[in-house]
């Protein structure tokens, strides 16, 4: 009678049209099933579902699709957690005396037999399942229950909501000591890397009326992450701000600080923002990874025309580039690349922010503080007194900075900074409204960027579509294109179909001709019209199309962006 092994192997074979030679070869080369399969996958002869279908008809075990069930809370009980993560199985339910648990080889003897001990089940099912979502399952069944079990175990005496949400229901002295107890301590380590590990942009800390939740910003969405018991709010809250060294007895008024943690052998910076609220503050870690700064502009997603246009741009010796987009639109990240980009020994490179996100080596990088009179304003008068180079202003806010900055980058700085506009041409207008003469912003700037982020299809589950003509056309895409990547969704990406995010980018660059109209305040419509014409310019949109196209977005991504 043929092994387990023979008979899996022939109907691999059938299943997938192999060479019976080769499948035989890596099961002769393999010392457990584990290393066989790990051989196979790694071959891409087959998916791992394909293994597991064939192991499902050869075992007589049913196999199990995780994303479609739902694991209940209760199930840590049944399993212990090392046990679990150990052989990566899953507890799925109980009748009676029989415990069904998940498994992706169950092949493994020792692992059985290593069940049956931990477990007080007399007998045990199996059913398969992908290695990666028994995983995942493992990592939401067991992290969470295990935080708020953890914290549980600490004595905490129940504290009023309106007690917890002002911090007053307990001496100052006795919340800074439970704030440094190892299970508020690990509480707050943990989801700081559960945020990192996650790709999180932003850790939003929350309270409720009954709990304090942990949400995470990942590709621009805002995504559940765990709810902790109110009673251990104020402790939480206050280990986040020790950390942060913010003001602990201050629950009144917004604050801002910032802290530093290791990843992954890489630093990475987190800045703090503290907003009081009705149960309590609401805080949100901005997550700073300056690994990313050094990748440059090209890993940010610029391509094509739009980059080369922007790396002229930056090859210019002094003048002013703007970069204009709304909140949230990569401005800053952008500048901060350049200025990286560029910092070399010989520059003396001076950035005024607002506040100071990346520290960066080699840079001088000011603070501005209004309430004592150092605005933007007073910072640019001040620096350029310092013999500059490069400046970067965080933010062209009100007609002083303005002037200043224009005038400036007329006296041979090179000066980088920001402006809250829709699109690159409404830079001009927005300099002009401000009360910046048109000659002089003809004059000095070198070009006005518009830039937004969109997110990007995930490689591991993107598939072609055809797209209705009438819709194309209505959008303005290119008519010769009928097919083009949609979202479907996969484990790798959290069934979104996004995973990571890309820029989108608009360039106007200027020359003689577009100075001349800015001089005579020629309308926007103009500008445009002939900045497409001879000036390689064109939209935001535009932009997004030729990335739809590449299958780096979808055309709801670009649209629901861009307009």
């Amino acid at each position: 009678m043929a092994s387990l092994k023979e008979r899996f192997i022939k109907a691999i074979v059938a299943h997938k049209k192999l060479e019976e030679s080769v499948v035989k070869e890596m099961g002769q080369q393999a010392n457990t099933f584990r290393d066989f399969k790990e051989s196979l996958l790694n071959s891409k002869l087959v998916t791992e579902e394909d293994i597991l279908l064939v192991l499902s008809r050869e075992c007589r075990m049913p196999y199990l699709d995780l994303d479609k069930y739902k694991v209940h809370g209760d199930n840590k009980d049944f399993l212990p957690k090392d046990i679990a993560f150990r052989y990566k199985v899953l507890p799925l339910s109980k009748i009676g005396d029989v415990l069904t648990i998940a498994t992706t080889n169950p092949l493994d003897i020792v692992a059985l037999d290593d069940l049956k001990i931990a477990t007080t089940f007399k007998k045990i099912d199996l059913v398969l399942a992908q290695e990666e979502k028994i995983m995942r399952s493992l990592n939401a069944l067991y992290t969470e229950a295990n935080l708020v079990s953890f914290l549980d175990e600490e004595d905490a005496s129940d504290v009023s909501i309106e007690e917890a949400a002002t911090g007053e229901g307990k001496g100052l002295e006795s919340l800074i000591q439970e704030s440094k107890l190892p299970p508020i301590v690990r509480v707050v380590d943990l989801f700081i890397y559960e945020g990192l590990n996650r790709r999180a942009s932003d850790i939003h800390i929350e309270p409720g009326e009954g709990d304090l939740e942990v949400r995470y910003r990942i590709d621009g969405v805002l995504h559940h992450g765990l709810s902790l018991p109110k009673r251990n709010q104020s402790a939480i809250l206050a280990r986040l701000k020790i950390m942060s060294s913010l003001n602990i007895t201050e629950f009144r008024i917004p604050q801002d600080g910032r802290f530093k943690v290791k990843f992954e052998g890489r630093e990475i910076d987190f800045r703090v923002s503290s907003l009081p609220t009705k149960f309590g503050e609401k805080i949100v870690l901005r997550v700073l990874d300056r690994q990313s700064l050094s990748l440059g502009i090209k890993k940010l997603g610029f391509s094509g025309i739009p980059l080369q246009l922007f790396d002229e741009a930056l090859l210019e010796p002094f003048g002013i580039i703007l970069v204009t987009g709304p909140t949230g639109s990569g401005k800053s990240t952008t500048l901060y690349s350049i200025i990286n980009q560029i910092n070399t020994p010989e520059k003396n490179i001076i950035t005024i922010e607002d506040p100071v996100e990346y520290q960066i080596e080699g840079i001088t990088q000011i603070q501005v503080h209004p309430e004592i009179g150092l605005s933007f304003a007073s910072s640019l008068r001040s620096v350029l007194r310092q013999s500059p180079d490069v400046i970067m202003v965080g933010e062209i806010r009100d007609a002083e900075t303005a002037d200043i900055a224009i005038k400036a980058s007329l006296t041979g700085e090179l000066i980088f900074s920001t402006l809250h506009t829709n699109n690159s041409v409404g830079a001009i207008t927005r300099l002009i409204d401000m009360g910046v003469e048109p000659f002089l912003v003809s004059s000095s700037v070198i070009a006005s960027t518009a830039q937004r982020l969109v997110r990007t299809l995930c490689p591991k589950c993107k598939v072609k579509e055809k797209i209705e003509k009438e819709l194309l056309e209505r959008v303005g895409f290119p008519s010769e294109v009928n097919e083009l990547f949609t979202p479907k969704g996969c484990p790798h990406c959290n069934k979104t179909g996004y995973r990571g995010r890309t820029a989108l980018l608009e360039v106007l660059s200027f020359d003689d001709t577009i100075r001349e109209m800015v001089t005579k305040r020629v309308g926007e419509e103009d500008i445009i019209k002939y900045a497409k014409e001879k000036r390689k310019f064109s939209f935001l949109k535009e932009d997004g199309f030729r990335k739809c196209v590449d299958g780096v977005t979808s055309l709801e991504e670009v649209l629901r962006v861009a307009g």
